[in-house]
C-alpha cells in the first residue's frame, strides 16, 4: 500500500534512527523509502525546511514517517491537509523510538498499520487514538479492503453517513452482520464479532426491531429499514455474448440496469468471459474495464466441454460451433456448473432491427463463495491438544459435527466444540455410516469436521473419503498436522537430520496384515540408513528388527514410542538388536512409532547455515 515513504529526520539523533528505520523497512519490502532532512548528512537528501517540503510534495508520497517532535509534525502538515479519502497516512517517532504515534489518515491512508508495523520493527509501543482501534474493533470504512471489496452506504434517513454508521458501531448499538457468502475474511469475522453484533446468513433472518446497523458481505442489492453498510466482495462472474459490433456506451449501461434489475451488484463482479473470437468486441471489453478486469476468452471446444447448461441455442451452434456462450462462459470463470442468473437475452432499446443491438449475459458465484455445507479433514496431531494447528483449532470450535477417529485422538481435543455440535467417535461406524452422517449435516448447509491423528496424509485412509466427497461434489479441505514422526523428534530431543552423516527420514510400515510393495520393504529401505520412522508395526517387531539389522548395525540406536504427547505417553530407547525385546518389554502393539537411526540423540556435525565462514544469500562469509 505504501511504495513511497518520506522518512523525515528533525536532529541529529533523529537522523541516525532514520538510517536505521530506512534500512528496515527496504527489508521489510518498501522499497520506495527516502530519508529528508533539513540537516547535512551523509545518506541524507537534502531540503531547505520541513514545512516547506511538506508543502512541495504532500501529493508525492503515500506515507510521511516524522522523527521528533509531534508539534512540528503537526504544524507542518496542517496548512496542506485535504480530507481523509485524500491524504497520505502520516506517523510520528520520538527520537529514542520508543513510541510510534498515528497522527493523520489512520484507517483510509493506513496510518495505524504502518504505525503498528514501524513500532514492531523498532520494538517500541504504537499509538493509536481511533476509537475502533483502542477499543479492538472492525474499521468499517476500510474492511476488506485488502481483498478487493468495496464499500456502500444506504440509509432511510437523511443527513445520516458512513461516519454516523462508524460512530454507531463504537458505540455498540445493536448491529446485525449479514453474510450470505463465504471466504476468508467472512470467516474471521465470524470468529472476531464483538458481543453486541448478531449474525445473519439470509436477508430474511434479520430482526429488524432491534437491529440499529446493518453490515451485509453480499453481492446481492438490498434496501433496509436501517443504515446498512455494503460490502461487495468479488464473487460474480459474467459470461456475455452479443452480435459483432454492439454500441459499446449504450451495452455498458444496458447490462448495468440489468444487473440491478436482477438485485445484483456490478461491483461485485471479478471477471467477464465470452468465446475466444469476440476477445475485440469494444463492447465487452468497454464493460470488462468498467469493472476493473481483463475480458477472458474460451475457444470454442472449452466452452462445449463446459458441460450441460440450462439454455443451449442451436442458433448459436449454427453461428458459433458451440451451443452455449454466455452461460457456459461464466461456469467455467466460476469453477462449477451454476447460475446465479441463467442466460437473460437483451435487445438495445433505440435500435432498429437489422442493426447489431442483441446481446446475452449469464452470472455465476464463484466456486466456494456460497454459504452451503462444508468438510474440513483436519490433522489432530499426535495427541497433545496444544499441538493441533491454530487452523485446526479454530474448525473445530466452530464446526456442526466434530466425527473423531476415537480409537486414535485423545476425546479431549473435541472439548473446544461449541455448544449444540455432534461430536461423534468414528471407532464403531462403517465408512458408509460415516458418510451418511457427514451427508446429513453437509446438505444442511453445516459445517463437518473429520479429525484424524497426525497429519491426515499418513495413513490417514482419507483416499476414500475424498473420493465420496468427489462423487458427491461436496466442498472440502485438508488442514496438515503435526505428525508423530515430528512429535517424536521433539520428545527424543533430536533432530532427524545430520549433517554430512544422515539427509533422509523414511516413514514407512512394516509388513504386516496388509502387505508392502516388495520395492518398499524394511530389508531395501533400510540400504540407505536413515533416519526411519515405522508405523503401525509393533506387532511384527521380531521381523522388522530382522529385516533392518540386514543394513543397519546392531548398536544403531532405536526408540518404541508409545502414545507420543498424550498423558499416558512411553518411551523405551535401546540398540537395535534390542528392538523385540523392547517391545515386548512395553507390552504395546497400538499407537506405537518406531524410530530407528543414528540420529537419535546425536549432537556431532555442524550445519554450515550459521557457520560464520560460509556464504549465503543473506550473509557474507566471513573467512576462516
Amino acid at each position: 500500500m505504501h511504495e513511497r515513504i518520506a522518512i523525515i529526520a528533525i536532529t541529529e539523533t533523529g537522523i541516525a534512527l532514520g538510517h536505521l528505520l530506512k534500512s528496515l523497512l527496504v527489508a521489510d519490502g518498501f522499497a520506495g523509502c527516502k530519508l529528508f532532512s533539513s540537516r547535512a548528512a551523509e545518506g541524507v537528501e537534502p531540503i531547505e525546511s520541513v514545512p516547506a517540503f511538506v508543502r512541495q510534495s504532500f501529493g508525492s508520497f503515500d506515507a510521511f514517517l516524522f522523527i521528533g517532535s509531534l508539534g512540528i509534525c503537526v504544524r507542518s502538515i496542517a496548512p496542506v491537509l485535504q480530507s481523509k479519502q485524500l491524504d497520505p497516512a502520516v506517523i510520528n517517532c520520538d527520537e529514542s523510538g520508543r513510541f510510534v504515534q498515528s497522527v493523520l489518515s489512520g484507517h483510509a491512508g493506513g496510518a495505524n498499520a504502518l504505525a503498528g508495523r514501524v513500532a514492531r520493527l523498532l520494538g517500541a509501543q504504537a499509538v493509536l487514538s481511533t476509537s475502533s482501534d483502542v477499543q479492538g474493533l472492525w474499521p468499517l470504512d476500510i474492511l476488506g479492503r485488502e481483498e478487493g471489496w468495496s464499500v456502500e452506504f444506504a440509509s432511510p434517513v437523511a443527513g445520516e453517513t458512513i461516519t454516523t454508521a462508524m460512530a454507531a458501531f463504537v458505540n455498540h448499538e445493536p448491529t446485525t452482520l449479514l453474510f450470505d457468502i463465504r471466504d476468508a475474511l467472512t470467516d474471521q469475522l465470524e470468529r472476531t464479532a464483538p458481543p453486541f453484533v448478531t449474525m445473519a446468513y439470509r436477508y430474511e433472518d434479520v430482526d429488524f426491531s432491534t437491529c440499529r446497523l446493518l453490515l451485509a458481505v453480499t453481492p446481492r442489492l438490498i434496501d433496509a429499514p436501517v443504515q446498512t453498510i455494503c460490502y461487495r466482495p468479488k464473487v460474480l462472474c459474467v459470461g456475455v455474448g452479443s452480435e459483432r459490433g454492439i454500441d459499446p456506451e449504450r451495452f455498458v449501461s444496458s447490462i448495468s440496469e440489468q444487473f440491478a434489475s436482477k438485485g445484483v451488484s456490478v461491483r461485485s463482479i471479478r471477471s467477464v468471459g465470452s468465446v475466444d473470437f469476440k476477445l475485440d468486441e469494444k463492447a465487452f471489453v468497454a464493460f470488462a474495464e468498467s469493472c476493473g478486469v481483463a475480458l477472458k476468452g474460451f475457444a470454442p471446444e472449452r466452452l462445449e466441454s463446459a458441460g450441460p447448461v440450462p439454455n443451449p441455442s442451436d442458433v448459436v451452434f449454427r453461428k458459433t460451433g458451440v451451443h452455449s456462450v454466455s452461460e457456459a462462459s461464466a461456469a467455467l470463470l466460476s469453477g462449477e456448473n451454476r447460475w446465479l442468473v441463467e442466460k437473460q437475452k437483451v435487445a438495445l432499446d433505440g435500435f432498429p432491427e437489422g442493426q447489431p443491438r442483441h446481446y446475452t449475459f449469464a452470472v455465476s458465484l464463484l466456486r466456494g463463495a456460497e454459504r452451503r455445507g462444508r468438510i474440513a479433514i483436519v490433522g489432530a496431531g499426535p495427541g497433545d491438544p496444544e499441538l493441533v494447528t491454530v487452523r485446526g483449532r479454530r474448525y473445530l470450535e466452530k464446526a456442526d459435527l466434530i466425527l473423531y477417529a476415537g480409537s486414535l485422538v485423545p476425546e479431549k481435543l473435541t472439548h473446544c466444540a461449541k455448544p449444540g455440535a455432534l461430536v461423534r467417535s468414528s471407532a464403531s461406524l462403517s465408512l458408509e455410516e460415516q458418510f451418511a452422517l457427514m451427508e446429513q449435516f453437509y446438505r444442511q448447509g453445516k459445517f463437518v469436521v473429520r479429525l484424524h491423528t497426525g497429519d491426515p496424509s499418513i495413513y490417514g485412509a482419507i483416499q476414500e473419503q475424498m473420493a465420496f466427497f468427489d462423487a458427491e461434489g461436496f466442498e472440502y479441505e485438508i488442514v496438515p498436522g503435526v505428525s508423530s514422526f515430528q512429535a517424536a523428534a521433539a520428545v527424543l530431543q533430536s533432530q532427524f537430520t545430520v549433517p554430512e552423516k544422515v539427509q533422509t527420514i523414511i516413514l514407512t510400515r512394516g509388513s504386516g496384515r496388509t502387505p508392502v510393495p516388495d520395492r518398499e520393504r524394511l530389508s531395501e529401505l533400510a540400504r540407505a540408513r536413515a533416519t526411519m520412522c515405522v508405523y503401525l508395526s509393533a506387532e511384527w517387531s521380531d521381523e522388522v528388527q530382522s529385516e533392518l539389522l540386514e543394513h543397519y548395525s546392531p548398536e544403531t540406536p532405536v526408540a518404541v514410542c508409545y502414545r507420543l504427547t498424550w498423558d499416558d505417553q512411553q518411551v523405551w530407547r535401546g540398540r537395535l538388536d534390542e528392538l523385540s525385546a523392547l517391545v515386548r518389554q512395553s507390552g504395546k502393539t497400538r499407537t506405537v512409532l518406531l524410530v530407528v537411526g543414528e540420529a537419535i540423540g546425536a549432537r556431532g556435525g555442524r550445519s554450515k547455515l550459521y557457520d560464520p565462514a560460509f556464504t549465503h544469500g543473506f550473509r557474507e562469509g566471513r573467512g576462516a
